[in-house]
Parts: structure tokens; sequence; C-alpha cells
């Protein structure tokens, strides 16, 4: 029969307590949430959703095409340059999903005969970015630089490093300006995911590697999402224009991707102009991921000290973390439940977002929830 291995996926997935299972959400929910990666809670904000229905109205519902045929507006370069302009690079290439732009940057700067060193807690779109590569890959350390030295010391010929800024699992920080060092020493670029650091860390929410002291250097290429901090939708590739004119004529991702829709754009340009006159909202989300961290800690919970927004609290099993997820949920708050195999580790957790419009009533009772389901 077609397809029936997939019966025998299934039932280890169930014995495994590893089913996944779509929840669709109501416009409107009475649970305090704790699960999205609205950072900054921009996503309702009245600007960026008139800003979504404005460029809607003026450009269509679709970009109708590849953005090398029909499918870029004036509005995608003007959103190209302010972020290019808020990050302190040089360029900026929009894409339908950072998914897409963790892709076009890794394979399209990895060649035949290139090295890519790859931290072995990046995400998913990295690592499936370096398999679809034609370079060879070695997976070293997590946030290990001299691991990267000593992968890069075997290698003869271009290569580049690859890393998330902060990672998506526990919210730890990546030593960026030491894996930048180690990678000059070999002649080596740095490729880096700030999904999680744009919005949130540097000054006014221009990123970690703005931070790191990074932000427009020459050997330096940053992929960031619109769908975190901007409220939005899409991704994007930052760095020197010659990296981003390479992009637009190798990157597949690109190349063969119908362009990203107007409203998101013009969402993501809404969100981007409000953090420029906001800038207090980066600190605000740091501030409230700290104190979530200290309340459940002190309630004798393991939290992850957060370098960014995302606070992790481990749980006992991945039965264990669906449960206490569940039992949260029917408590009324939301929060994400993270397993195997998305977990490098293979320990469950709960994951949780800090965002920059919660309250302190609504931080207490969070942890008031989280401690009293836990397993």
């Amino acid at each position: 029969m077609a397809f029936g291995w997939i019966d025998e996926q299934a039932r280890l997935r169930r014995r495994a307590g590893l089913v996944r299972m779509l929840r669709p959400r109501p416009a409107d929910t009475p649970l305090l949430d704790l699960a999205s990666n609205d950072y900054l809670g921009l996503a309702r904000h009245p600007e960026v959703t008139e800003g979504a229905a404005r460029a809607a109205r003026t450009w269509g519902g679709g970009s109708t095409g590849s953005r090398l045929v029909t499918g870029t507006t004036e509005l995608h370069t003007e959103l190209e340059s302010e972020l290019a302009d808020f990050c302190g690079f040089e360029a900026a290439l929009v894409f339908s999903s950072g998914y897409a732009a963790n892709l076009a940057a890794v394979t399209a700067l990895a060649p035949h005969g290139s090295l890519i060193v790859s931290d072995a807690g990046n995400h998913a779109s990295l690592i499936d970015g370096c398999r679809l590569a034609r370079g060879t890959t070695q997976v070293v350390g997590h946030a290990d630089p001299d691991a990267v030295r000593k992968a890069l010391q075997t290698h003869e010929g271009p290569a580049v490093v690859v890393s998330d800024t902060v990672f998506s699992v526990d919210g730890d920080a990546a030593p960026l300006a030491a894996l930048a060092e180690a990678g000059r020493e070999h002649g080596a670029g740095l490729v880096v995911d700030d999904a999680h650091g744009l919005g949130v860390l540097g000054e006014g929410g221009r990123g970690a590697p703005h931070a790191a002291g990074l932000a427009g250097a020459d050997d330096v290429v940053v992929t960031v999402t619109l769908s975190k901090s901007l409220g939005s939708q899409g991704g994007a590739v930052l760095g020197p224009a010659r990296v981003i004119d390479h992009l637009v004529n190798a990157a597949r991702t690109f190349i063969f991707d119908t362009g990203l829709a107007p409203a998101a754009a013009g969402a993501a340009l809404a969100a981007l102009r409000l953090l420029r006159r906001e800038p207090e909202r980066a600190a605000r989300a740091r501030a409230v991921a700290s104190e979530l961290h200290a309340r459940l800690t002190a309630a004798g919970l393991e939290a992850v000290r957060p370098d960014a927004a995302v606070v992790s609290v481990r749980a006992p099993s991945p039965e264990g973390a669906v449960r206490w997820a569940a039992d949260c949920r029917a408590a009324g708050l939301a929060v994400g439940c993270f397993r195997p195999p998305s977990v490098p580790d293979g320990i469950s957790r709960l994951r949780l977002t800090a965002r920059a419009d919660l309250s302190e009533g609504q931080i207490e009772r969070a942890v008031l929830v989280i401690g009293e389901a836990r397993p």
C-alpha cells in the first residue's frame, strides 16, 4: 500500500510522546500568550496592522511573481533600505520567510570545495542549508570558538562559520566576536541567524551583531526574520552589497520563489519605524525575560538564564512537557513545548516568550500557573 510506512511512524511517535498537532487559534482568545515570538508586542499594534492593510490596498493581495519578474515592488526596496540602515549593514535582500533566507545564505555562500563549520545547536533552517549546500559541513560543539578554529585548520580553501546569534531552545547567545575572530584567523566568513536577536539585543534592538561590533563588517552576513520582533512575516539577508548581489543571482530560494506579499512587507516596515521611534521596547523585552527567570528559579523550577527574550524551563520528559503545557493552557496560559527532535540535547522544555508588553501582573500570573501545573 502506498505510504503504508506512515502508519508505523505514527505508532512510534505516539509511543514516544512526540505527536504534534495543529491547534487553530481564534482571533480573540483569553489565553495569556507566552508561546508566540511576538517579542515586542507589535503583531496587533494599530500602526503595524494599518501598514499591512495600506500595502494590500496599494499593491494587492500578493506580489504576483518571483522577485526577479514582478515580485519586487517599491515597498520591498524601501523595506530593504531601511532594514539595512537600522542594523548597520550595506545592503539587504528580503525573502518570503526567514527559513528561505537561511537556505539562501548558506547554500549560495558555500560552493563546491568550501567548508561549512556549523554549531551543533543551530536552527533547523541553518542545518537544512548545510545539507543542501555543495560544500562540506563539519558540526562542532555548541558555542565553542576553539572547536571552530580546529575545524578550520583542517581545510584549505573557502570556508564559512555558521551559527545562530541567540539559540531558540534555551535562549543562550553565541560568542559572536570570538567566532568572527576564529574565522578571520583562517580567512573564513561568518553567517549568523539573528532571528531572536533583532528587536531585542543591541542599541535600540539593532540586533546581536550590532551589539558585538560586527555590523557592517565585510566578512559578516546576517539573516533575520520579520515574523518575530517585527510582528509580520518574511525574512532578509543583510551584508556587503557584493554579497547581496551574489544572492540575487545565485540563491535558489530567491530566484525561484514568489516574492513576499506586500501586506507583510508593509507591516514589517511599519514595525521597524515604530521600533526606531520607541527603542525602549527592546530593553523592556530583556527586562521581562530576566524577571521571568528570577521568579521561576525562586519558585524552584530549573530555568535557563536568558541572554535575550527566550526563557527555557526544563521538563522531566517529553510526555511530562506535553502534559505541563496542556495544564498551563487549561489554566489560561499558552506556553511553548519543545521536545525531541526539536531539541538537540534530547531534553524536553517549556519555552516562554518574554514580551515587551507584558505587565507585572501578567508575569506574576504566568509564574504562578507554571509552578502550580508542574508535573
